[in-house]
């Protein structure tokens, strides 16, 4: 569906909504009844849509925790051990928050590779999907205790444009500290938000000033206006909204106040990189059968496959031609080329016996696959 207007955002299939320290935490100290409200937002969204959680906020209650100054930001090592301590008490607070609502809560912890690296991309998103078809709601953060600064996002406003990516989400909403991106600083005078922006160009670059008010996050407008960039080539919708206020969702979507990036990517930024930056490991041929459910849609299956041509391990880029030499497309393949030799042409229940496990849901999934 198009979103081009933030109302539109209820009607996404899955959305992911970040929070920042500054909003979960004050003074070292979860801010537990503005929480609870979220909670309860979140709960009433997920009647129509599947929802991740992006949270930060495991430095600053470790810190505080710790009696670290700087909010544990003094060093590197007191940043990954306040992020140690943090975590666990992040995922108390979050797993209390949706306990009224009878909402199972999930933490994943991610490191930069573990989105950039295609196996473990893989695994990421395999996951994501698993809780959401259980009806769990997965609360991702990144692993500060072992990320450095040579290998993190740095921000969690950029790690949820890259979930969302993974997630195969619709929609990004950032809470922030303001309403949303405004043509100079807000503070001054005749500063105007920005409701609707249509690619992020150097001249809305521009409108950005860098750093984080409060102190507490690693993040600003810059690093929103980059998830933002991230989110448009993937063709997901992204806002930044004013999460400071009560009831911050509905208050921005009943009344439209914050700043809606409309999606500028047909296909996604994850398939276009599929589709022309990647030499493929290997070839998968495939019957008549299956090139009519790949032009339908469907994922590559086994019992579709006819040979296998080449050596690549699972999460490996294959190409996928049709029984004349007709190239279909390419995707990220699931199992590795001895496997897929393996089970050639068989359906699920011959799968298992090759295998020796339980066979995946597909040879290449349609979430990871790109057509001609």
């Amino acid at each position: 569906m198009a979103i081009e207007q933030l109302s539109q955002l209820r009607n996404a299939r899955r959305i992911v909504i970040k929070i920042g320290s500054a909003l979960l935490v004050e003074r070292g100290r979860p801010r537990a009844d503005w929480l609870a409200t979220l909670a309860d937002e979140i709960a009433e969204l997920r009647k129509t849509s599947e929802v991740i959680v992006v949270s930060s906020g495991a430095i600053a209650l470790g810190a505080a925790k710790l009696g670290l100054a700087r909010g544990g930001r003094g060093s590197l090592a007191d940043a990954q051990a306040s992020a140690s301590v943090g975590q666990v008490a992040l995922a108390r607070l979050w797993a209390d928050a949706f306990e009224p609502h009878d909402i199972t809560a999930a933490q994943m912890l991610v490191t930069l590779g573990d989105l950039e690296d295609r196996r473990r991309y893989l695994n990421a998103a395999a996951t994501l999907g698993r809780l959401l078809e259980m009806g769990v709601v997965p609360v991702v953060n990144e692993n500060d205790s072992v990320a450095t600064e040579e290998i993190r996002f740095g921000d969690n406003d950029r790690l949820a444009a890259r979930v969302a990516q993974a997630a195969g989400a619709e929609a990004v909403v950032l809470l922030s500290d303001v309403d949303g991106l405004y043509d100079r600083d807000p503070r001054e005078p005749g500063a105007t938000l920005v409701e609707r922006v249509d690619g992020v160009t150097p001249d809305i670059i521009a409108m950005a000033g860098d750093g984080s008010s409060s102190g507490l996050g690693s993040g600003g407008m810059i690093a929103k206006l980059q998830a933002a960039r991230i989110a448009e080539r993937a063709g997901i919708a992204l806002a930044i909204v004013n999460g400071t206020q009560e009831r911050p969702l509905a208050r921005a979507l009943d009344q439209g106040i914050g700043t809606l990036f409309v999606p500028q990517g047909a296909e996604g930024a994850r398939k276009a990189w599929l589709s022309g930056r990647l030499s493929p490991a290997g070839v998968l041929t495939v019957d008549e059968g299956c090139v009519a459910a790949l032009q339908g849609g469907a994922s590559l299956l086994a019992a579709g496959l006819t040979e296998v041509e080449g050596e690549f391990q699972r999460g490996d880029l294959v190409a996928i031609f049709g029984p004349r030499g007709e190239r279909l497309g390419q995707g990220l393949v699931e199992y590795a080329s001895s496997e897929c030799r393996l089970i050639l042409g068989l359906r699920e229940e011959g799968q298992a016996e090759k295998l020796g496990y339980a066979p995946r849901a597909a040879v290449v999934h349609r979430d990871h696959m790109v057509r001609e």
